[in-house]
């Protein structure tokens, strides 16, 4: 097994951005254990506080924000932050040549009953003259990250990866304290039977998204044949690391619930990043009408809708939204 650095610099990237990865690393090391003791560090429960979401904020949410941000701070590779957790983005090192876009514990109502929760990030590089106070530095494509992955702590603390060549799969070795390889050019299976889908909100989903959840249920029996099984994590990072990891679907689709607010994911620390997992590793991901990473963003905490999976199934719920 390989550990994370040399396999970084075989794709040809910058020592800085291998480095800056290893700084995002370390307080995700930091996390996991934060974790991992629950009840025990007694960082289970929640605060008195919202976040900028309007999302009352969980102790661990607060925590895992702080750690992120102060080690990239201090980093000197990083010009400004953005964060879930953050109402404006933070300016860093005048001259960093990267920003950081992340969730710092994606998951968080399955804190405190010890499910799948995640820490998920997105880096781009500076536009050129860029002002680190400037928040509009972080409205760049999807296209236009130069690295992007997830930190999923569960059983194991796995790290899934892309720098634009590939996806790959880490595993932190707790003995030692590093990411070692475990999966290298993870590919997901074109065809699947699995969907993840939050199915409450059905009554307020668009028609197409309604009618393909109703012929997936209706399994062999119904127009597609076959049947379908649904998975459902309540944590995106969960939920996409399966879908890497033996194919599917995730998707969190527009609904009429709050018509202020018909979206769920963010597009540059959530949508983006898992995006270009999915996609270097072969799969597709979709708002049902574009291709999220074509997405010009607006602004940094910007919504969207989300498919995002198995490249043939994708298609399919997408030709219902033709």
């Amino acid at each position: 097994m390989r550990r994370l650095p040399p396999v970084l610099l075989e794709d040809g990237c910058s020592h800085d951005l291998v480095s800056l990865i290893r700084t995002i690393l370390a307080a995700c090391k930091e996390i996991s254990f934060r974790v991992s003791q629950g009840a025990l560090s007694g960082v289970l429960g929640s605060t008195l506080d919202e976040n900028i979401q309007g999302e009352t904020q969980k102790k661990l949410d607060v925590l895992s924000n702080q750690l992120l941000k102060d080690i990239l701070l201090e980093s000197g590779y990083v010009k400004a932050i953005a964060s879930e957790e953050e109402p404006d983005t933070v300016a860093g090192n005048p001259d960093g040549q990267y920003i950081v876009a992340f969730d710092p514990l994606d998951g968080s109502s399955n804190i405190d009953i010890n499910s799948l929760v995640g820490t998920i990030f997105s880096i781009m590089q500076v536009p050129k003259d860029a002002d680190a106070n400037d928040p509009n530095i972080f409205l760049q494509k999807g296209d236009q990250q130069v690295a992007a992955g997830y930190v999923l702590y569960g059983p194991s603390t796995m790290l899934a990866l892309t720098t634009g060549k590939g996806t790959r799969i880490f595993t932190l070795d707790k003995t030692h304290g590093s990411f070692l390889l475990t999966t290298d050019f993870v590919q997901v299976p074109k065809t699947t039977r699995e969907f993840a889908i939050n199915a409450s909100n059905q009554r307020h989903w668009e028609p197409a998204m309604k009618n393909y959840i109703a012929d997936l249920l209706a399994g062999e029996t119904g127009p597609r044949g076959e049947n379908f099984n649904m998975r459902w994590i309540a944590a995106m990072v969960g939920d996409v690391h399966r879908v890497l990891t033996r194919g599917g679907v995730f998707t969190y689709p527009a609904d009429t619930k709050n018509p202020e607010k018909p979206y769920k994911l963010r597009l540059l620390y959530e949508a983006n990043p898992m995006a270009m997992l999915v996609e270097q590793a072969g799969g597709v991901a979709s708002t049902g009408y574009e291709r999220i990473m074509d997405i010009e963003p607006e602004q940094i905490h910007q919504r969207v809708a989300v498919i995002l999976g198995s490249k043939d199934e994708v298609e399919t719920c997408l030709s219902y939204h033709a």
